[in-house]
């Protein structure tokens, strides 16, 4: 069973991987996407997920992958149905900085015909993840900044301030419909900026002002 590290050097089991598309209005707008009345759900295969100072891999089948930085949270033994904010706000067992990574044409494709985006979605690398850090370690959920950087130049910013749909309503959210378990993480929705991922770029993501940093690598398959 694939593992997720904490900086305290703490290793824990991956569950399920939950992910939230369109909860910043800005980036819902750039995508002439409408915003959403509730948060809009989809999942990665665990398998997807690639840890700091690794490649993701651009795959043949795609010539448009995108980028879109996070922040991630892993649940705790916590966990039960149907939480309430506050029981998913005591959920929370750590932060992340993660990239969901995109086909966009896959995507595009899928969209266009009704089918399922999964696809575009799960390829393997597309979910780099960093160490997590525990909570309480000088972050909030209602007040992180996030970064993204490619070859030094800044692609993305935000702050989760601007989200539409708030970190622990997310959780709630979700324990209404799955049985979520200690080790599930979540990426919680991008903001505004994304883009394309080119055969060589380096990539840095950034929590909390530079506490968490995420360095991987684009290669082409």
């Amino acid at each position: 069973m694939p593992t997720i590290e904490f900086i305290s050097g703490l290793k824990k089991p991956i569950g399920d991987v939950y992910c939230i598309g369109r909860n910043y209005a800005a980036h819902a707008k750039e995508l002439n996407n409408p915003v959403p009345k509730e948060p809009m759900v989809f999942l990665k295969p665990a398998s997807s997920i690639v840890s700091d100072s690794n490649n993701i891999v651009l795959p043949k089948q795609s010539s448009d992958v995108h980028h879109e930085v996070e922040v991630c949270i892993i649940l705790g033994e916590t966990t039960k149905r149907n939480m309430t904010v506050a029981e998913a706000e005591n959920a929370i067992d750590g932060y992340a900085v993660g990239i969901d990574v995109t086909a966009r044409d896959i995507q595009q494709k899928a969209k266009e015909k009704g089918h399922p985006w999964s696809v575009a979605k799960g390829f393997a690398t597309f979910a780099p993840i960093s160490q997590f850090v525990n909570t309480g370690e000088d972050l909030h959920h209602a007040d992180l900044s996030l970064e993204l950087k490619i070859n030094g130049e800044v692609h993305q910013q935000g702050n989760t301030r601007d989200m539409i749909f708030s970190i622990p309503y997310l959780i709630s959210h979700l324990s209404g419909i799955f049985n979520l378990q200690a080790g599930d993480i979540v990426f919680t929705g991008t903001p505004e900026g994304v883009g394309p991922i080119k055969n060589g770029d380096s990539l840095e993501a950034t929590l909390g002002d530079g506490l968490i940093r995420l360095n991987v690598k684009a290669v082409r398959e």
